[in-house]
């Protein structure tokens, strides 16, 4: 028995849970009764997820076997590799704010490495929201109710019986009037889809696109969105898909929030004196966009460069690299909703407070400028505006170029900006020079090579070299061993709390040092007895005094 993660997307997984000669790749639905005999001994427990300590202490049952019977209100007896169940949850669909609170509490009493089953729950309009939410087995008591009340099953709901003769689905079911079979299908269905969507790290979108039917999991999207400590660990700190912003709720995504607030609390500017506000583009990086090719020769390093957009707010020049500034895509329409205008001047004002410059250029138009605008007046600044028309005019560039005339040049410093964002520590840059064409580079001290750049995410890759310029932070410390692969979870001993999965970490232990990428967030390091948690690039034997 026993129950390992290969994928992560946030809280949903792709998974291998193993019972006697079961194995099963989740998320999935299957008949529950098969693999868990013990739950036919217990058809007339039911314990509302609403009861409080001292009812359901006395009567939750959890179960003599698998799964292990969980409540929000009970102590967790689950163990690491196990199943638990979550019985009635069900009925939380419909209370997006205790769904949240009961979900939250269940995450922080259950090891990690766990599968969850939700029985009676999954529909085809409710799966994508469920495996987001960290759920992986699934049974069909749901879609069968949904059968015997002749309601048919579909991703954006579900329908009177008829709707089988509208042609909406053509499977053999609906080609043969049994919409028993039909509702069976449509969830298999659906989780195949969600299964393809995590493995390619892109669930948020489905779910985003799936919940706009159901305002209870709008609601409950939200409000995961403002569950901090549950949701930000478990949200990795770059992905290898762009990310698509294309609804209000893509301002809250994890991976947004927190590039602006590593922006305002780890990063700080070189030394400048004017910094220009630019308009984003929608080539990435901006750098290489036919726009951007007109600013920064016109600029020619007289000012440091921002670049203000939706839905990340502020992006230093030498940020344009880090995920997702060079990985998002936007509806283009010029136009910026209330909603936009207010968070990204908040950002722009919470900079320009902590990092205050003699002068303030505003080479914008629209939306942004009046964005732009918020942000001045909240920061108690003037901005001078240069833009006569469209920003990449001849009118506007000559206007930028002489605001500039007299201004020192500034040094936009890759390795330090984005070491100082990545691990919030001042890179000694001083004798650095780099290598290669832009954004294939590599940074050298002499021979010695200490950073590479991540073309796929814009993160540093430092040597073992390059470690000695991280004097603390995104550390993880190993057991008496020698890693011949990559480190797996029971081997960890402590690790910095910081960590996200996708984070570049220092590994150290008795006699080794190494160099890698995280697999999981620190909390699941230390809290899971199986899976890998770092992947490992380099290794190498110290001497022990």
């Amino acid at each position: 028995m026993g129950f390992e993660v290969r994928k992560r997307d946030a809280l949903a997984r792709l998974s291998v849970y193993q019972r006697d000669d079961l194995t099963l790749a989740l998320p999935a639905v299957v008949e529950t009764d098969r693999i868990f005999p013990s739950l036919e001994r217990h058809r007339l427990d039911n314990m509302p997820l609403l009861a409080d300590a001292g009812l359901a202490g006395a009567y939750h049952a959890c179960g003599d076997d698998e799964p292990v019977w969980v409540h929000p209100a009970v102590e967790c007896p689950a163990v690491s590799g196990s199943c638990v169940m979550v019985g009635n949850w069900h009925t939380a669909l419909a209370q997006s704010r205790e769904y949240v609170q009961w979900l939250s509490t269940l995450k922080s009493m259950v090891p990690p490495d766990t599968a969850w089953y939700a029985p009676g729950t999954a529909l085809p309009s409710n799966a994508a929201i469920l495996c987001y939410s960290g759920f992986d087995l699934f049974d069909y008591q749901g879609v069968d109710l949904a059968s015997a009340q002749g309601l048919y099953c579909l991703p954006e709901g579900t329908f009177p019986a008829e709707w089988m003769e509208s042609e909406a689905c053509t499977c053999e079911g609906c080609r043969d009037g049994d919409i028993f079979r039909h509702n069976r299908y449509a969830l298999e269905k659906e989780l195949a889809l969600v299964r393809r969507f995590i493995g390619e790290a892109r669930l948020r979108d489905l779910v985003e696109s799936r919940c706009r039917f159901f305002p209870p999991q709008v609601a409950i999207l939200r409000l995961l969105d403002s569950a901090r400590s549950l949701m930000e660990p478990a949200v990795p700190v770059a992905r290898s898909v762009p990310l698509l912003a294309t609804t209000g709720e893509s301002l809250h995504r994890f991976e947004v929030t927190r590039f602006a607030e590593r922006v305002i609390g780890r990063y700080s500017p070189p030394v400048a004196e004017t910094a220009v506000l630019l308009p984003c583009s929608a080539h990435k990086p901006y750098s290489l966009s036919a726009s951007h090719r007109r600013f920064i020769p016109v600029i020619a390093g007289r000012a440091h460069e921002l670049i203000l957009t939706s839905p990340l707010g502020l992006v230093p020049r030498e940020l344009e690299l880090v995920y997702p500034a060079a990985h998002y895509d936007v509806p283009v329409t010029g136009y910026w909703d209330a909603e936009e205008r207010e968070r990204i001047a908040a950002i722009l004002a919470g900079y320009l407070a902590k990092n205050p410059y003699k002068r303030v250029i505003a080479h914008l138009e629209g939306g942004a400028l009046a964005t732009a605008e918020m942000a001045a007046d909240a920061a108690g600044i003037t901005l001078e505006c240069t833009c006569s028309g469209h920003p990449a005019s001849s009118q506007s560039l000559t206007a930028l170029d002489a605001a500039l005339v007299g201004e020192r040049k500034v040094r936009h410093d890759l390795v330090r900006g984005t070491g100082l964002w990545q691990f919030g520590a001042e890179i000694a840059a001083k004798g650095l020079f780099l290598k290669g064409r832009y954004p294939q580079v590599m940074a050298y001290r002499g021979k010695d090579p200490l950073f590479s750049l991540d073309t796929g995410t814009g993160l540093l890759r430092p040597t073992l070299k390059g470690w000695e310029l991280i004097p603390t932070g995104y550390r993880v410390t190993i057991d008496d061993f020698i890693p011949q692969g990559d480190i797996l979870a029971p081997g960890v001993i402590d690790a910095d709390p910081a960590i996200r999965e996708g984070d570049e970490v220092f590994v150290t232990g008795p006699g080794v040092e190494a160099s890698g990428r995280a697999a999981m967030p620190a909390g699941e390091m230390l809290r899971s007895s199986r899976g890998v948690a770092v992947r490992v690039r380099k290794v190498k034997r110290i001497q022990q005094l």
